[in-house]
């Protein structure tokens, strides 16, 4: 089922977000009606995803044709692994509340954020990962089986809701607009130490980037299917950074063992890894590609006149 050139009413979790109010921008420029969903005031729908029944009440007279689930609970960059517990919540009972909401507005499709890291953390070598591979490996500890089980029952859910169209978008590490500035006054101050990257390499995407890819999976999507979505330039975390300290003229981050970052378990996770992926899927039936090929192209979009 194609919808494009129809206009759609979407029911957007995670509005006030960074990414869902680039999702709401790309949305609208597309012709659809979007209404927010959230706790907080500018959401014309209010309410808490992990709340069931306060949900269900706030959605009741409420028709919409697509719901979209860009809920997440990150105020700011996840550095240890418990900075990631609100989130993988939100993926698992915020989810399940979501699909019952989504139903009882006549919803036909809902389209799920999710994410590489889904693929599992660690070494995934040289080659990219395609939709095909296994999603959801058990994680090696029980923080990483908890972040890797919010994804894995994310795009279950979506995927087995009955009456439902699902579709996950699996992105890269999102940057741009709204995202990179968290970085900037750490880079500043030289408070962001970071090891070298070796051969690592992590898939990026431009924020603006991610938010039409939802478009297209809002018109184009296949149920029960899930796209990679990333940029065509995997970087090293490092490498990411470097650049936008080049971009905004800050100061390099200092040089630091791996092992220096254990204590920030998360960020230690997300910097041992290695994975790139293929998104030739998303290209082929939702016809995305990126706008911006690299971090470098999408760090120079953001640069500030005057900087060169």
């Amino acid at each position: 089922m194609t919808t494009n050139g129809t206009s759609q009413s979407i029911l957007l979790a995670g509005a006030s977000g960074v990414l869902g109010r680039h999702i709401t921008h790309a949305l609208t420029e597309a012709g659809h009606q979007v209404t927010g969903l959230g706790r907080s005031p500018e959401n014309g729908v209010r309410a808490d995803l992990m709340d069931r029944d306060a949900l269900l009440r706030a959605v009741e007279g409420h028709h919409f044709d697509t719901v979209v689930h860009a809920a997440t609970a990150l105020r700011k960059p996840p550095v240890r692994d418990r900075d990631m517990y609100a989130t993988d919540a939100l993926r698992t009972r915020g989810t399940a509340h979501l699909v019952e909401a989504a139903r009882a507005t006549g919803a036909r499709r809902l389209v799920v954020e999710s994410m590489a890291f889904g693929y599992g953390y660690g070494d995934h070598g040289d080659r990219p990962l395609t939709e095909g591979d296994p999603f959801g490996p058990r994680g090696a500890t029980p923080p990483l089986e908890r972040h890797i089980a919010g994804m894995r029952t994310k795009e279950r859910l979506a995927f087995e809701a009955e009456a439902l169209e699902g579709v996950a978008l699996r992105f890269g590490l999102f940057y741009g607009p709204g995202a990179t500035e968290a970085l900037l006054p750490l880079l500043r101050r030289r408070r962001l130490p970071l090891p070298g990257d070796r051969d690592r390499v992590l898939p990026w995407v431009e924020i603006t980037d991610a938010a039409r890819a939802v478009v297209a999976a809002v018109e184009h999507g296949r149920p029960g299917q899930a796209y990679n979505i990333a940029d065509a330039t995997p970087l090293g975390f490092r490498a990411h950074v470097e650049a936008v300290a080049r971009t905004f003229g800050l100061p390099e981050p200092m040089n630091v063992p791996l092992w220096l970052l254990k204590p920030m378990s998360y960020a230690h996770t997300v910097m041992s890894s290695r994975l790139s992926m293929s998104c030739a899927k998303a290209e082929r039936e939702l016809g995305w590609t990126p706008r911006y090929a690299s971090s470098h192209e999408g760090l120079a979009a953001m640069r500030p006149a005057g900087h060169h």
